[in-house]
């Protein structure tokens, strides 16, 4: 996945069927809410509360491509080029970060 097309794929899609994006307050509420129907699923799916069946056709990557949707839209509105933070932080974990997780006696 490219974030800088997906950006404009989100940019153009705005343009021509949302007539405007929603302020950065109503997008981070909708944030909120789709990561909360994010963590719905995977806490009846892959957790210990048992699912509804209203939720059983619940599709989580669809609700994860919503999570992304929304993030595509603050960064656009906010001047971010998330390829640019993405890759930024990739490296400084990548530095950081490199032994961190060997190292881990918690996850051997």
């Amino acid at each position: 996945m490219n974030l800088k097309n997906s950006q404009l794929d989100v940019d153009t899609w705005i343009k021509k069927h949302g007539v405007r994006y929603f302020n950065e307050l109503t997008n981070m509420a909708q944030l909120t809410e789709e990561v909360g129907e994010v963590a719905r699923i995977i806490a009846r799916r892959y957790g210990e509360q048992s699912e509804k069946e209203s939720d059983k056709n619940k599709d989580l990557g669809e609700e994860l491509a919503d999570v992304v949707f929304v993030v595509l839209c603050l960064a656009n509105q906010t001047g971010i080029d998330l390829q640019a933070a993405f890759d930024k932080k990739m490296d400084l974990k990548s530095v950081r970060d490199k032994d961190r997780h060997k190292n881990n006696e918690k996850l051997k």
